[in-house]
């Protein structure tokens, strides 16, 4: 009888209502390597054995947070994992299945509502690839502009985090239907990867001033909203009538526990604007077949381009997780725990 010493984050906290520049603590993710597992006899009760491949780290993650005072509890996320045994008649030993993977090297699944198995239509991309541009922010950016952007060549789109996972799509599937794309995000870098994936215009929010950009290139048919606070309330003035903004994401206001103050919601009227909030899995039965259609070969033949920033190993979930938080990730943050 074999028993496999095994590595599994814990769990994360941090203090939420806390300033971004001290939003975390040193002891926010622990890492556990003191754990085994008998892969031979582990009891499955009619799941899977899994040995994870990889896991995403993404923004959103922060809602899982507790205090820090809260003891913590076991970590999950998107992810890819092998099947190891299975006693599921549906899943067999060899397959790979997606879903909300934990952030442990081995554990058993008997919940399949929340996994499904997937196929690599593209061997040429790496299982990386299928929990950022093929993945969750992928399917997140496809659906929604899909859904809600009625994008019509020539309008004029605006997309806030531009060179993130799920901005950078939204950026690329505006060019291929025509449009004029003005992206921000927050630092040099990140300017000229926008740059290099077709944006006409790139600007670092820092440095420059969002309205002036906006009143300069605009005015816009569409803005895709990923930070809120004053990028959306410049955006709003910045709207034609009839405008559509799609709200992805509000980053700059997950810290604050004032709130923010906006100038311009009265123009959400007197402009007859329109705005979608929404959730990757509401769009799902509509969109999820002709994403697996399309965007895979995209990715593989190059004409969308996709940035990863690779954590290798467990140990390093801390660190990637807090990179993330504070924007200082440049491409999908993905943490690569074992190859096949």
């Amino acid at each position: 009888m074999s028993f496999d010493v095994f590595r599994t984050v814990n769990g994360w906290s941090g203090r939420p209502n806390a300033p971004r520049t001290s939003l975390f603590i040193n002891k926010m993710v622990h890492v556990d390597a003191s754990q085994t597992i008998d892969l031979e006899n582990v009891p499955l009760n009619g799941g899977i054995l899994v040995k994870t491949l990889v896991v995403s780290v993404d923004p959103y993650m922060q809602g899982k947070m507790r205090d820090a005072s809260i003891e913590s509890y076991s970590s999950y996320n998107y992810g890819v994992a092998r099947v190891l045994r299975s006693e599921n008649p549906n899943i067999k030993v060899g397959d790979h299945v997606t879903g909300m993977i934990k952030f442990q090297e081995y554990f058993v699944i008997n919940d399949f509502s929340k996994v499904q198995v997937l196929t690599k239509t593209e061997p040429s991309l790496p299982w990386s690839v299928y929990v950022g541009a093929a993945g969750m922010p992928g399917r997140t950016a496809y659906f929604a502009y899909k859904e809600f952007a009625k994008a019509k060549k020539g309008d004029t789109i605006f997309v806030s985090t531009g060179a993130g996972a799920v901005g950078s799509m939204v950026i690329q599937l505006a060019k291929l239907d025509g449009l004029k794309v003005i992206g921000s995000a927050g630092s040099d870098a990140k300017v000229q990867f926008m740059k290099e994936i077709g944006a006409d215009v790139a600007f670092n929010y820092k440095t420059t001033d969002t309205l002036e950009v906006l009143k300069k290139e605009g005015p816009l048919d569409v803005y895709w909203d990923n930070v809120g606070g004053s990028t959306l309330d410049a955006a709003i003035e910045s709207m034609k009538d009839f405008g559509r903004i799609i709200v992805c994401g509000m980053i700059s206001s997950y810290n604050d526990a004032k709130g923010q103050t906006y100038k311009n919601l009265w123009q959400i009227f007197a402009r007859s604007l329109s705005i979608n909030g929404f959730l990757e899995w509401f769009l799902a039965p509509k969109w999820t077949d002709e994403f697996y259609r399309v965007v895979p070969q995209k990715l593989a033949s190059g004409e969308i381009k996709y940035k990863e920033e690779i954590t290798k190993g467990l140990e390093g979930a801390g660190e990637a997780i807090r990179k993330i938080q504070m924007g200082e990730n440049l491409g999908k943050s993905v943490i690569v725990v074992a190859n096949e």
